[in-house]
């Protein structure tokens, strides 16, 4: 959602009413002078009018000084808790942040905002913005993949507790994109001990891609690795039946031609045993033969 379409979403804009009056009358009727006896810009930080600080958020945000924007949004925060404007300046906030890259920020106050007004019409969109903000950081597999799995506990949210959101298809989108992530290092992990003969490391890496993570790209590649330990280990019938679940869900993979070829080497072919952990697995995959 861009800034403009969430303005007028939310009726952003607040009538704008000069400051002069909240600040000059009470310095005036003390007969003070400003500069010895007060601090100005202390002064004007703790009564500056909200929709005077939330409409120069918003100036701010329109022009892309987000930084600034941010400021003046914690300030209708800071000085103005409880009224409307903060509840939209804290949704600002979360958006300006997020926009500039500051993703912790964001997190925190999109957290923030749930937390206060669940019931809100714009909650989903701050869950939202706090799955976007994770996702933002996802690192490629050879790193750890903990906000990959932090994106899809915020985005599986914005799902379960708003279905009927505007948001939940791209939330689920990236919910994929995310657990593909963590199949993906399982299968790294998976291959570093594969390669090291450390088989029974390897399996367990593989049997988790085949068992949690079914429906991601990586589970053809996880039965063909499947096969090639166990049958380094001489476990042919968990060979057979990694490779026969292969064969019915990807028929025209090259994992599968790979796989049927090293079990002919050793004078075995593909032979699903049903009451193998691999058989029971098998109805998780989505293949192209299923």
């Amino acid at each position: 959602m861009n800034f403009r379409r969430l303005a007028d979403r939310m009726s952003l804009r607040a009538p704008v009413r000069t400051a002069f009056a909240a600040v000059a009358l009470p310095l005036l009727a003390a007969g003070c002078n400003a500069e010895k006896d007060l601090d100005l810009s202390t002064y004007v930080e703790q009564t500056e009018p909200a929709d005077a600080l939330y409409n120069q958020g918003l100036a701010n945000l329109e022009s892309g000084r987000l930084k600034e924007a941010v400021a003046k949004f914690e300030a209708v925060d800071r000085q103005h808790p409880y009224s409307e404007f903060a509840r939209k300046a804290l949704l600002m906030a979360t958006f300006a942040n997020y926009r500039q890259g500051n993703y912790a920020e964001a997190i925190n106050s999109g957290k923030r905002y749930v937390a206060l007004y669940p019931t809100s019409d714009d909650a989903a969109y701050a869950q939202y913005l706090v799955g976007l903000s994770y996702f933002r950081q996802i690192k490629e597999v050879t790193q750890d993949q903990k906000e990959a799995r932090q994106t899809i506990e915020a985005m599986e949210q914005v799902a379960q507790r708003w279905p009927d959101s505007e948001y939940v298809p791209d939330a689920q989108a990236k919910v994929r994109f995310a657990r593909d992530q963590l199949a993906g290092k399982e299968m790294q992990i998976g291959r570093y001990y594969l390669e090291r003969r450390e088989y029974i490391a390897a399996i367990r890496r593989f049997r988790g891609v085949v068992e949690n993570y079914a429906n991601t790209r990586h589970v053809e590649e996880a039965l063909a690795r499947l096969t090639e330990a166990y049958f380094a280990m001489g476990i042919a019938s968990e060979a057979q039946t990694a490779a026969a679940v292969l064969g019915h869900n990807f028929p025209e993979s090259e994992w599968y031609k790979d796989s049927y070829a090293l079990l002919q080497s050793g004078g075995l072919e593909p032979r699903e045993n049903t009451g193998s952990w691999i058989s029971k697995a098998a109805g998780l995959i989505v293949g192209a033969g299923s």
